[in-house]
């Protein structure tokens, strides 16, 4: 009996809380103008599946892929757009035509767009992302390239198409909490399993804050909700288009909330993984943890976001150590690791046509001020979780700082990271095609440097 009226108290706690956000949505005038828009990315034809390094042909698919977009206006007209999409990495030889292109149809500039990826590796191959880590087949390059021709003209359609849906929205935050990531850096993948049965603490540093933003209309209705999770969606490894633990969680959510559009952003999961891992059922109850998060914070007190919209933007260049030379590339081409070999080939071409490799490369770095009271820092790459853990503590509550956006360069390790080297750190820069093998062990210093500045900007 006594636990009937705990529950029932708990039910009643929480739908208070739900009548509470419902009041202030509805009884506030909106100060803010949202256009929400989404269409199928599922590829029709057999482009292979993006990552692990292999060739994947498509087999069939769990659930469609999903661009989504989301337009927001202020009092004052300001404008900016935020992109979510189920792809494994968009690389800039298909982000800068996006942006460019929008920028002559809808008049944003780059400041104003930022176009982010889950990281799903059940999703499609795209332009030159990971152009050495498959085999060289003619017709799969003919198959991605038209499909990346489509996915710049449907981008800029999507972006389009939300803004044109603008209508009065108030927006509001909160935060969930999902403990399913695990930093696979500290944590052996084989051990995770019996640590977890027997108890004993992960060790490692992680992220397991799920931010929210959710966009209610004048009336009432709920018309999207955006929200993060810093986690790598591999929890599937198959051929089976997917949207991993994040496709699930966005289903769910819409599910529960009928005519709403869910949306993910990868926050900073580039260390961090989905532990265990390898199954369907697994995959399915990530997701439903992620969207229960989500659900928990929908039902508690969320925090009004005041109008106003300031943005900044800046490229960083980031150095490589060490530009790898014609004699290191030649040794390589009968290398055993058959990434290394095909990236040294490829390279030793463009050397043959004239071309000089760049000592850097531009790291494309966002800031958000929305209202007074959220801040978004939006990071290139594969940003590992300390730069999350670093800019909430020196921006305070309602910073959201999400890796995965405009460009999928390669991982990007703290300097501690850095200093450990391993997988995230080391000398890996050729999988991702760069013309060397590491980083120079300064880039936190020249990232933080760049946020620092752009933030204070926006608040100003």
């Amino acid at each position: 009996m006594q636990h009937q009226n705990h529950s029932l108290l708990s039910r009643a706690i929480l739908l208070v809380a739900g009548l509470v956000n419902l009041i202030c949505a509805v009884g506030s005038a909106a100060e803010w103008k949202a256009g929400v828009a989404k269409a199928v990315i599922t590829p029709e034809k057999s482009v292979w599946l993006a990552g692990y390094g292999s060739r994947r042909a498509p087999e069939g698919k769990l659930h469609d892929l999903w661009m989504k977009a989301l337009a927001l206006e202020d009092a004052d007209g300001r404008r900016v757009v935020l992109i979510t999409s189920d792809f494994q990495g968009v690389p800039k030889g298909m982000s800068d035509p996006v942006f460019e292109q929008i920028r002559q149809k809808w008049g944003l500039e780059r400041h104003q767009i930022m176009f982010t990826f889950s990281h799903n590796h059940c999703g499609p191959r795209l332009g030159d992302d990971l152009v050495d880590y498959y085999p060289i087949d003619a017709e799969q390059v003919e198959l991605v390239r038209e499909y990346t021709a489509q996915m710049v003209t449907r981008t800029v359609t999507l972006v389009g198409e939300a803004l044109a849906n603008l209508a009065p929205a108030n927006l509001q935050q909160g935060e969930g909490k999902a403990t399913f990531a695990v930093n696979r850096r500290n944590n052996r993948e084989a051990d995770v399993p019996a640590l977890l049965a027997a108890g004993t603490p992960l060790v490692g540093p992680v992220d397991h804050s799920v931010p929210l933003l959710t966009v209610t209309r004048p009336n009432g209705t709920l018309s999207a909700v955006l929200f993060g999770y810093a986690c790598h969606p591999t929890t599937l490894s198959f051929t089976k288009w997917c949207g991993d633990y994040p496709g699930f969680a966005q289903l769910e959510v819409e599910q529960a909330h009928p005519g709403t559009m869910a949306m993910f952003v990868n926050t900073c999961g580039g260390d961090q993984n989905p532990l265990p891992r390898r199954t369907v059922e697994l995959c399915e109850g990530y997701g439903h943890q992620l969207a229960a998060a989500v659900e928990r914070a929908m039902q508690q007190p969320l925090q009004p976001i005041s109008s106003g919209i300031r943005t900044a933007f800046e490229m960083v260049e980031l150095p490589y150590l060490k530009v790898v030379s014609r004699e290191e590339l030649t040794a390589l081409l009968q290398d055993g690791n058959a990434i290394r070999s095909r990236w040294a080939g490829r390279l030793l071409k463009q050397l043959e046509a004239g071309e000089k490799f760049p000592s850097s490369y531009p790291y494309p770095i966002h800031v958000w001020r929305l209202g007074s009271e959220m801040l978004v820092i939006g990071m290139g790459a594969e940003t590992v979780v300390d730069y999350a853990l670093r800019f909430k503590g020196e921006f305070g509550p309602g910073t959201w700082v999400c890796g995965y956006a405009d460009d999928m360069i390669s991982y990007i390790p703290s300097r501690r990271v850095w200093e450990e080297g391993g997988y995230e750190g080391g000398s890996n820069l050729f999988e991702y095609g760069r013309p060397a093998f590491r980083w120079q062990g300064d880039m936190e210093d020249r990232i933080s440097a760049s946020v620092q500045s752009l933030v204070k900007r926006v608040r100003q």
